[in-house]
């Protein structure tokens, strides 16, 4: 893994440990659940194998992607605003009025908090793909 990996991979980690993420470690500890509460933090050197399970934007539910325009404020009728939610890992947002940072920011929380992989890293190897109904 590289040194830009890590770094990709530590900021997206430290995100997402508020909301509990399943780490892949080694073949010892196969699945780890990390949390702010824990000190297995400790454990988990950036230099061992560490992989985050995470969803697919692809796997996105209808109402979860209902919830992201809402926090977005996003109006479905308004043909001039729109959220792009695709099978190519990418999330695009367009509005002619802009969003300010305080709902992006709670877009990236939620899509945090449902584990959604919003940066590519399962492309990039860097995550694995939660199996269907892992944070169930």
């Amino acid at each position: 893994m590289t040194e830009e990996e890590k770094s990709i991979l530590f900021k997206d980690l430290c995100a997402r440990l508020p909301y509990h993420p399943i780490v892949y470690i080694d073949e010892n500890l196969p699945r780890l659940r990390l949390g702010v509460a824990t000190r297995v933090w400790e454990y988990v050197a950036i230099d061992k194998p560490c992989k985050p399970y995470l969803r697919s934007i692809s796997s996105m539910t209808k109402k979860e992607v209902d919830e992201l325009f809402h926090i977005l404020k996003i109006n479905e009728e308004n043909p001039k605003e729109w959220l792009k939610v695709n099978d190519i890992g990418i999330i695009r947002l367009f509005t002619e009025e802009g969003k300010d940072f305080y709902e992006i920011a709670e877009a990236i929380d939620y899509l945090n908090s449902i584990h959604i992989d919003y940066r590519g890293l399962i492309e990039l190897d860097l995550a694995i793909e939660a199996p269907k109904d892992m944070y169930k």
